[in-house]
């Protein structure tokens, strides 16, 4: 017997005694999330369009003048531009693999029975939820050349990480590993976890070796939050300021969010710097969209 669906209350509630119906007690919820969103980030959103199309200056106050496309050809003509954008490319391609291999190769060490597993877990789990100034900084004493912990530990005597214009990107990308592979772990031990153990046994009642296993088994199931933590970490790490900005100023690790930030807060370009800002939008917008597309793709295998 079908049943139907109603969208009035309970006439007992207090709710229903107001005269409010289901509608409307949605509707109460809803609206002020809408207008937050519309007001902190849509809003903001077209406002700055508009001014990537102008050569408004917020250090003065002379009007802004249309200057069409004007702002996205020289910047995209700008040598210094596509050089900010290849460290951003190498610094990502670093980091976020760096954290996937680690990350993963822990969550792998953890998908056993071992004592104090949840505890352990935890414990990885504390550098994802520190604050990225707390880690620049905190990192920056690691790295010191006169009284560091790295350079004692690897006996590297006075070495300068941050310093040192070869060394210094890779110095940021190692911190940015340290702080968020356990964000990678806990969603590969999730994966991990749901892996049925039934097809462990068949492989091994087949007698199937473990490379055969995990690259049969294990890789396959779990390559969709695999992608799933790519995604996620490429996004964040082409928006990366705050680590890079507080251990060094090479300009070897001068990332594109730097630049923006130095084009629109000291430079005072501010048209420009809107423009950028759209620029790496689309960037990222971009590369997710391959990432989607080839995650559906590792589902439908």
């Amino acid at each position: 017997m079908a049943t139907t669906m109603t969208t009035t209350l309970d006439r007992s509630t207090r709710a229903a005694a107001r005269g409010l119906s289901d509608i409307s007690i949605r509707n109460l919820f809803i609206i002020p999330t809408v207008l937050f969103l519309i007001v902190f980030n849509i809003f903001p959103l077209i406002y700055s369009l508009g001014y990537s199309f102008t050569d408004f200056r917020a250090s003065t106050n002379a009007p802004a003048n249309f200057v069409g496309l004007q702002n996205y050809r020289d910047l995209l003509n700008d040598p210094y531009v596509w050089s900010n954008f290849a460290i951003t490319a190498k610094y990502v391609i670093v980091s976020v693999v760096g954290q996937l291999l680690v990350g993963f190769g822990v969550a792998m060490l953890l998908n056993r029975d071992i004592p104090l597993k949840g505890l352990i877990t935890t414990l990885l789990l504390l550098p994802m939820m520190l604050s990225m100034a707390v880690v620049g900084l905190f990192w920056k004493l690691l790295y010191d050349p006169s009284w560091g912990v790295i350079n004692y530990a690897l006996g590297l005597g006075n070495f300068e990480w941050l310093a040192d214009p070869k060394m210094a990107l890779y110095a940021v990308a190692l911190t940015d590993i340290w702080m968020w592979s356990p964000f990678v772990m806990l969603l590969s031990l999730a994966g991990l976890s749901a892996v049925p153990k039934h097809l462990y046994e068949a492989a091994a009642i087949d007698r199937a070796g473990p490379f055969y296993t995990f690259f049969r088994i294990t890789l396959p199931l779990v390559a969709p939050i695999l992608m799933i933590a790519v995604i996620f970490r490429t996004m964040e790490a082409f928006k990366t300021f705050d680590l890079a900005y507080i251990l060094t100023s090479q300009p070897t690790a001068e990332l594109i969010s730097i630049r923006l930030y130095k084009m629109a807060f000291q430079e005072w370009q501010t048209g420009r710097s809107c423009a950028m800002a759209y620029i790496v939008l689309i960037m990222v917008l971009a590369i997710t969209n391959i990432y989607v597309k080839y995650l559906n793709k590792v589902k439908e295998r």
